[in-house]
């Protein structure tokens, strides 16, 4: 892979979607399940990661760490410029597209209750050649900490799945990754956030000029307002000054 580029603290990976995509579909070509894993920074996660020690840490061990979000990307190019975005919603289907020839198994983890089941059901009629091999929305609050969490592990490491899907939202599901690693009897682990419930249809993704423009955020706040929309203000304050204070590092 290329030398990776540092920004806000954070080593991006400079690859492109098609990239991206050959580097983890490879990593399926293993016959060893050591965990590696994805993960996909956007504005959210810079300013999170400003002072999310549990964050930091999960960065530092992903095996890949790839920009997610127009803006991240825009100041990517007044620091060190990165290719392009390579979004955790597009990058699940990119995956499936090219593993083609492929045999993978994918485990579905996240999501609200019957949200992954039909994220599987969507994923067989679309792209034939994965097999789901399992799917679990775990309640409310669950982390490594969780009584619920020896029964996720259970169920994927049952399976041995090539790929797993974890949508928890961030940080949540990057800090679970990293601490479950080694512990996980998978060959990929991918942190995607809301790309379970694209995939099943229950969210829509921003039309294409929206999210060509860098407002697929504004579309996902107006979406989701009492959710979203009190951090995506928050950031909108937050990430300029982090920019800056990079930018006058240098």
């Amino acid at each position: 892979m290329s030398k990776k580029l540092r920004m806000f603290g954070i080593d991006f990976d400079p690859l492109t979607m098609s990239q991206a995509v050959s580097e983890v579909l490879s990593w399926t070509d293993s016959p060893e399940y050591n965990c590696q894993y994805v993960v996909t920074p956007n504005v959210d996660h810079v300013v999170k990661f400003q002072k999310d020690q549990a964050l930091r840490a999960s960065y530092k061990e992903a095996s890949l760490v790839v920009v997610d979000g127009k803006p991240v990307l825009w100041a990517s190019k007044i620091l060190k410029p990165l290719p392009e975005t390579v979004p955790g919603s597009d990058l699940c289907p990119a995956i499936f597209d090219m593993a083609v020839n492929k045999r993978v198994k994918v485990f579905l983890l996240g999501a609200a209750e019957g949200v992954a089941e039909k994220a599987a059901i969507e994923i067989s009629k679309r792209w034939p050649w994965i097999t789901v091999c399992g799917y679990y929305s775990p309640p409310m609050g669950f982390d490594a900490r969780s009584v619920d969490n020896a029964k996720a592990i259970e169920m994927i490491n049952k399976e041995q799945p090539d790929i797993l899907l974890v949508g928890l939202g961030a940080p949540k599901q990057e800090i679970w990754v990293q601490e479950m690693q080694h512990q996980l009897q998978v060959k990929v682990a991918l942190c995607v956030g809301a790309s379970i419930d694209f995939l099943a249809g229950e969210k829509a993704r921003a039309p294409k000029i929206m999210r060509t423009l860098g407002l697929e955020w504004l579309h996902r706040a107006l979406s989701e307002p009492k959710r979203l929309m009190g951090r995506y203000l928050h950031d909108a304050k937050v990430f300029p000054f982090i920019v800056l204070k990079e930018v006058f590092s240098k």
